[in-house]
């Protein structure tokens, strides 16, 4: 949470250092700078199980039941995004932001606590496409590679119970597509921006036990990003 709020504090200063007279806005301006409001909304669920050790205690419960699935949270985060227009067609943005989830059971584990405090950088840039419609509506397409860096993940409460004792989630390279529109509120460069993103990208999951490799997981982490917020071009 403290890494949230410093995040929202940065983005803050960063979008009122840059409203400033000494840099005049434009609604035509090759930088634009937004400062939003973000629903992360992942899948998380299980892809495919790529080892499982019967001899650990983990491994063991889960190998005798019919039905294992798991689910990640959904978030709300602050977000930056930070976009230079080579033309008033094209433009290329990149993102910034942290997320934070922890990963649940579904189907005959259900409601257990399998990884905790899963805290994601999905640095992101995605190519645009523009359409200039002769009005302040500029909707936009987007798409672009994302690699998903993963911190300071721990086992949840359930795994813990049944001997695990470290997990670790594996960065990951992944693909957006994104779509949204720009408003313009005046001739200044201030603005308002709705923007949607969907990712594709599958993340390993490894539960160890005393050092001993005991699951490792395949998951389809796929969210849902929708963002909205006020940006400034100039």
């Amino acid at each position: 949470m403290r890494r949230l709020t410093m995040l929202a504090a940065t983005a803050f200063a960063a979008a009122t250092a840059i409203a400033t007279p000494a840099l005049a806005g434009s609604p035509d301006g090759k930088w634009q700078v937004k400062v939003l409001g973000t629903a992360v909304l992942p899948d998380g669920k299980i892809d495919k199980i790529k080892s499982i050790d019967t001899d650990t205690t983990l491994g063991g419960t889960l190998a005798a039941l019919d039905t294992v699935g798991t689910r990640a949270n959904d978030n709300v985060v602050p977000t930056l995004a930070v976009e230079y227009f080579f033309n008033r067609n094209f433009s290329v943005e990149t993102i910034c932001c942290f997320t934070q989830h922890h990963v649940s059971g579904t189907g005959d584990v259900a409601g257990a606590g399998l990884v905790d405090h899963v805290l994601i950088l999905p640095a992101t840039v995605t190519a645009k496409a523009h359409l200039d419609t002769g009005t302040p509506f500029k909707p936009y397409v987007g798409a672009g590679p994302a690699w998903f860096f993963v911190f300071d993940e721990k086992p949840g409460e359930t795994a813990r119970a049944l001997g695990v004792d470290k997990v670790k989630m594996s960065n990951k390279l992944g693909f957006a597509l994104q779509g949204g529109v720009d408003i313009a509120i005046n001739d200044k460069g201030l603005g308002l921006s709705l923007d949607a993103k969907k990712y594709w990208v599958k993340p390993t999951a490894s539960f160890y036990e005393d050092g001993d490799l005991a699951l490792k997981t395949r998951h389809d982490l796929d969210p849902w990003v929708l963002s909205a917020g006020v940006s400034y071009r100039f």
